[in-house]
């Protein structure tokens, strides 16, 4: 996908150029977009808030090797992937060092910066209490390419090729991570939502 059909593209194109208002456009519309993945990647309100910074400082090094030759998001999200996936590796060789269970003030806080937009419908009105503990835990739950493949699904709206390109995987791969995961929140949320919000949706 070329910038004429991108106007992210073409923003970080000016980016490229050095202009740093463009940049400043981009930071502005994808901040909370990216905290969000981040945040119920992780999840933490603090972390997730410090390594947006690192995406963005990595998409500014990195905007002289930028090519449009696909959409901004995509591109975008894939540096946010591998930086989330780095930081759950550093977790696992040093445990003791892991922010996975935040203090409880910081995860009142987080829920009240960070509301869940996953689930669109009635079911954000019982989104709260144990039904949104059971969320979380069900999604945290999930192997890591299944979670991030339906958060970018379902929270960002990403198209399942740009989530193949996002993932690094094909797009038959693609189509069934997300599946298995609303299968597996399905069966696991089963008691608790009685909606077709994670039903497949066509693209």
């Amino acid at each position: 996908m070329g910038a004429q059909r991108d106007p992210d593209a073409t923003l970080m194109l000016r980016v490229k150029r050095g202009d740093l208002a463009a940049f400043e456009a981009l930071v502005k519309k994808y901040q909370q977009p990216v905290i969000n993945l981040l945040y119920r990647t992780l999840p933490d309100a603090a972390e997730a808030e410090d390594l947006a910074q690192a995406v963005f400082v990595q998409v500014y090094r990195s905007a002289g090797r930028y090519r449009a030759s696909a959409k901004f998001s995509t591109w975008l999200f894939t540096i946010a992937r591998n930086l989330c996936l780095n930081e759950i590796r550093r977790r696992t060789r040093h445990p003791a060092e892991s922010l996975e269970a935040p203090h409880p003030v910081h995860d009142t806080e987080a829920r009240r910066q960070y509301p869940d937009v996953l689930t669109p419908g009635p079911v954000e009105a019982l989104l709260h209490g144990e039904l949104e503990q059971k969320v979380e835990a069900a999604l945290r739950a999930l192997p890591e390419n299944q979670r991030i493949a339906l958060l970018l699904c379902r929270q960002e709206e990403l198209s399942y090729e740009d989530i193949a390109a996002t993932l690094g995987c094909s797009l038959s791969a693609t189509k069934s991570l997300i599946h298995r995961a609303r299968e597996t929140l399905k069966q696991r949320l089963k008691a608790y939502l009685r909606t077709g919000a994670w039903e497949e949706k066509p693209k």
